[in-house]
């Protein structure tokens, strides 16, 4: 019983995450080529995570190549890699992809849905 308690504790933990790099991804996707955009559209308190874990997760994006136009270093002493400011991330194709990807999935998942509803 434990043990799948953890396993739905860190699904629910992935799930959380998920919807935050895809509210991210819709947001950049949204204002990409915005000169004006407001990056706080983006930030912890608007995500409703943690700074730590909001960072991490841009330089994730960033790593994976889903975003560009973050900074970030790390030294000997930091266990972490940190963002340097300003930020001025963008979607790259690879994001684009993504969300178009995820947009079919949840399609699909619904018409799974109303399929069996009617069965």
């Amino acid at each position: 019983m434990g043990d799948i308690l953890i396993v739905l504790i860190f699904l629910g933990e992935m799930m959380k995450d998920y919807k935050i790099i895809y509210k991210i991804l819709k947001t950049l996707d949204k204002y990409a080529g915005c000169e004006n955009f407001e990056y706080e559209l983006i930030s912890a308190q608007k995500m409703k995570t943690t700074f730590e874990k909001w960072e991490q997760l841009l330089i994730l994006l960033q790593k994976e190549g889903y975003i560009d136009g973050i900074i970030y270093t790390q030294t000997l002493s930091e266990k972490f890699p940190h963002i340097a400011e300003p930020i001025r991330p963008n979607i790259t194709l690879k994001g684009i992809e993504f969300l178009e990807n995820n947009s079919v999935m949840n399609r699909i998942k619904e018409d799974l849905k109303l399929v069996g509803e009617f069965i």
